[in-house]
């Protein structure tokens, strides 16, 4: 019979019971069946092995050699191996492929086990909790999500153990839970099983972030059960202490994530310290679209941080200061008096350069506190790890006094909240030696005058030579026998020989150990001391050096909530000198911050395109928006002008503005808004089948179903991925949408390619036309970049051809059928719709009707029956080449087809 695959046997006792496997593969199955969903790296000897299934899928997934090893069967059971020591990196690959690897460790020496080595898994690691330095982006968190789904609510929990953060919120709907999975970009997110059933679709966002996904049996998510976890490892007695008694389903994906920490992380998790309940009211929301299109911290295609506004913001020095400027970028602030006071800071900075510069050199050799400290609280800080730490508090005084004169709240605050930490480094300075080794058990750790017994032992393996040699000496004169030796075997250890000669002379406190032919051998209390000292003292040193290593590590562990408060100063100190340095290195301005929805920004520029440009000369650009007659921006003038620039720019000063930042123009007045929607630029989604035309009308119903009145839109090319009538249409309809107040009211730049929407202006109070200067010379067109008053009346699509490189031929030809096709240009009846069937009374909607019973008029919906007679009528038809004709018969047939 063909054995069948590990992994398609669902019960391992069955595996058991069906054979008889080997002892120690019997151990090996009984801990795979409790990690069933891992890979499990199981320690023999010097190398940690997989079998079966783990071995074919590692092997293949690392590019291993597949073995085999007896087992008690007749067939070799598949294997392969690494070493323990390099377990590291091949850990960090399959959990960058989205693999769980449990690691089972001998827990007794070998040496001194009875039958098979005790062994256990002491941590299992996953994406969302692995703290290995070599696999995580210092500059970006590590997050872990649990989302509770309930009836009423979502309940969402997201920690990064690396630094001991741990956040809860509730949302309502699919859309805020996608919204905060996009804030918070979770290498890991665990489910109920009550999600599954929900009709929640996020394969798309899984394959764009790539995250793993489990799905956590229902105990996990036990209200009590959840609630009690919660309550006992924060140490308080009820959820009012913690100040989350109102967040009940978020409490309940609290108490899952925490559960699941605790099971893969084997430990108590001292330095998760604080569980932070957040309103999401608070900040911006960013969709996933958005952050892509503005590039905010990685572009869209390389994937890469240059080119990105987060590569022009930050100069930050500290690892700690670099992760809360990403998050300040992804979470913009919506409380004005939030806003002013970081502006405040960076003000200070720059208004005190010296003391700024100075700051910033001070910090410069800061080490990640957090995450050191998260190791060190977890008990997998190295030495080396220690005296970086020794290193970056050494920085504290100097900081603390420098920042003393300032007199910002948010400055003051960073002052209040820093620690200098003396005693801890005075600790590490009197304990742990400047230069330890690597390896944490072969001894060198601890410096000499820190603690006698290790001095003693430490001399006892350097000097024991020179003890045995004076105590020969001495016992030479005390006893008067001339040829008196100590020597050594393996057998006896060290003694004392004396020759038959002189046996008479021995003293009486002599003990005899041997008897030879012509001498004896003989020990002392005093020898049995020194022998016993010097044949011990290199392992009960190494031991003794290790322990109370450890013992420092855990007295720093016993201030983590001191810590990691000053850690967090220090990532403020860090972003807030950072954004003034780059202000000052940038020109940029303070901006002012009201909440009457008006966005002027005078001189405006984009942050990034002008660091990238060569020449430095970057174009600057005005903005008006408002909620009244400045409501919406129609942009016309030819690709490649500058379009998508300029509200790209828009956008983005507006969202510096509202992190706290300074702006990239001469003067700016910005209006907080709620959201920033972009819908700029298309491309196919094969693989859901949607094409490029579907992925953009669906980003269209996702920004005119969720945006409001208070939200910044950013559309380019609306309509352009199909036909021409059907695309003027849409963008024509959207236009009306947004310019409504009772269905939306949005500020809105819109830029287009149908210069026929310019026939909007005057037509509907709050549209704008505004577009691109450009300079023709003869066939050719110059990008003057500069936002103009007015609208385009054509689109230059040929010239800008021409620019790309179109064969002249191609070209020509483009000419002869534009103009044969100027007929068909339908600029004129553009005109005359705008003046029958958008006129200001006809969108005026009564209180009383709702959106849903409001209908857009549609583009045609002037055109009649009365109007196509008269064409026909009117037609020369002898006058008229074969050609005419046709697009004539075309023309009219269009009409029709409208209007019907």
């Amino acid at each position: 019979m063909q054995k069948k695959s590990f992994l398609q046997i669902s019960n391992y006792e069955s595996v058991v019971k069906m054979a008889e496997y080997s002892p120690m593969m019997q151990k090996y199955l009984e801990t795979k069946k409790e990690y069933e969903d891992c890979v499990l790296f199981y320690r023999l000897g010097d190398f940690y092995e997989m079998f079966f299934d783990d071995a074919i899928n590692v092997s293949r997934e690392l590019e291993l050699t597949l073995t085999g090893k007896d087992c008690g069967q007749e067939e070799r059971a598949p294997m392969c191996g690494i070493p323990y020591h390099a377990a590291d990196s091949y850990i960090n690959r399959l959990v960058e492929k989205g693999y769980k690897v449990a690691i089972c460790e001998q827990v007794e020496d070998p040496k001194t086990a009875k039958g098979l080595v005790k062994r256990e898994v002491i941590k299992v690691v996953t994406p969302g909790t692995n703290f290995n330095p070599m696999a995580l982006d210092e500059t970006k968190n590590n997050y872990i999500m649990c989302v509770a789904y309930m009836p009423d609510s979502i309940g969402l929990a997201t920690s990064d153990i690396t630094t001991g953060e741990f956040l809860i919120t509730e949302v309502s709907s699919e859309r805020e839970l996608i919204d905060e999975i996009n804030k918070f970009t979770p290498s890991e997110i665990l489910f109920n099983e009550a999600f599954t059933i929900s009709g929640i679709n996020i394969s798309d966002l899984k394959d764009r972030l790539s995250f793993a996904e489990s799905v956590l049996e229902p105990w996990y998510f036990d209200d009590k059960n959840d609630e009690d976890i919660i309550l006992r490892h924060f140490n308080v007695a009820t959820l009012d202490g913690l100040g989350i008694s109102d967040y009940k389903t978020a409490v309940v994906a609290a108490g899952a994530l925490l559960n699941y920490l605790y099971e893969t992380q084997k430990n108590s998790l001292p330095h998760l310290t604080r569980i932070t309940p957040y309103a999401t009211g608070r900040y911006m929301i960013i969709d996933s679209s958005t952050r892509r299109n503005l590039e905010l911290v990685e572009t869209m295609r390389e994937k890469q941080k240059k080119g990105s506004l987060l590569w022009v913001l930050d100069k930050t020095k500290t690892a700690m200061g670099a992760r809360l400027l990403r998050n300040m970028i992804e979470q913009p602030l919506l409380i004005k008096d939030d806003i002013v006071a970081r502006q405040k800071a960076v003000t200070e900075f720059i208004n005190n350069y010296v003391d700024c510069a100075e700051l910033r050199e001070y910090l410069n050799p800061v080490y990640d506190l957090e995450r050191l400290v998260g190791r060190i609280s977890t008990k997998s800080a190295s030495p080396r790890d220690l005296i970086a730490f020794k290193g970056s508090i050494a920085m504290l005084p100097p900081i603390k006094k420098l920042l003393a004169s300032f007199k910002s709240s948010l400055i003051k605050s960073i002052y209040e909240e820093l620690d200098v930490l003396e005693d801890i480094c005075s600790l590490i300075e009197a304990s742990i030696v400047d230069e330890p080794p690597i390896a944490i058990k072969d001894g060198g750790l601890i410096k000499e005058g820190y603690n006698e017994e290790i001095d003693r032992l430490r001399h006892a393996k350097t000097d024991g030579k020179q003890w045995l040699l004076n105590l020969e000496a001495s016992e030479k004169e005390r006893t008067g026998i001339k040829n008196l030796k100590i020597k050594y075997n393996k057998v006896f250890g060290y003694y004392f020989e004396v020759t038959n000669s002189f046996k008479n002379m021995v003293p009486d406190d002599y003990i005899r150990k041997q008897t030879l032919t012509n001498a004896e051998r003989f020990t002392t209390l005093k020898l049995k001391e020194l022998e016993e000292v010097i044949l011990s003292a290199e392992d009960k040193l190494f031991s003794l050096e290790y322990d109370l290593f450890t013992e420092v590590r855990d007295r720093i562990a016993g201030e983590v909530l001191r810590i990691q408060t000053t850690a967090k100063a220090v990532a403020k100190a860090d972003v807030f000198s950072n954004l003034a340095i780059v202000a000052m290195q940038n020109n940029y301005v303070c901006p002012t911050i009201n909440e009457k929805g008006l966005i002027e920004i005078e001189g405006g520029r984009h942050p990034v395109v002008e660091k990238m440009i060569s020449n430095g000369l970057f174009v600057e650009n005005d903005t008006i928006l408002d909620n009244h007659k400045n409501r919406i921006s129609i942009i016309t003038g030819p690709n490649m002008a500058g379009k998508s620039t300029y509200m790209r720019q828009t956008a983005l000063i507006v969202l510096m503005a509202q992190i706290g930042s300074y702006i990239p123009a001469t003067k700016a007045n910005i209006g907080i808004v709620d959201r920033i929607f972009t819908r700029v630029g298309a491309s196919d989604d094969l693989a859901s089948g949607q094409s490029t035309f579907m992925v953009e009308m669906t980003e269209v119903a996702n920004i005119l179903r969720n945006a409001t009145s208070d939200s910044l839109l950013i559309l380019d090319e609306i309509g352009r991925g199909t036909s021409t009538f059907d695309g003027l249409s849409i963008a024509w309809a959207v236009v009306e949408h947004i310019s409504n107040p009772k269905l939306l009211g949005a500020k809105t730049l819109f830029a287009t390619h149908y210069h026929e929407l310019t026939e909007l202006e005057g037509q509907m109070e709050s549209v704008n036309n505004y577009c691109i200067a450009v300079k023709e010379q003869g066939d050719d067109i110059i990008f003057l970049r500069k936002i103009v008053k007015g609208g385009a009346d054509k689109s230059y699509g040929i010239q800008v051809a021409k620019l790309a490189g179109v064969p002249s031929s191609v070209i020509e030809r483009a000419k002869e059928i534009v103009a044969e096709l100027a007929d068909n240009d339908i600029s004129a009846k553009a005109k005359e719709i705008a003046r029958l069937g958008i006129s200001k009374e006809a969108l005026k909607i009564p209180d009383s009707v709702g959106k849903d019973k409001y209908v857009q008029m549609s583009l045609f919906d002037a055109v009649n029956n009365d109007d196509i007679i008269d064409e026909i009528k009117d037609l020369e038809l002898t006058k008229m080449t074969p050609i005419d004709a046709l697009n004539t018969l075309f023309r009219i047939q269009d009409k029709i087809k409208n209007r019907w």
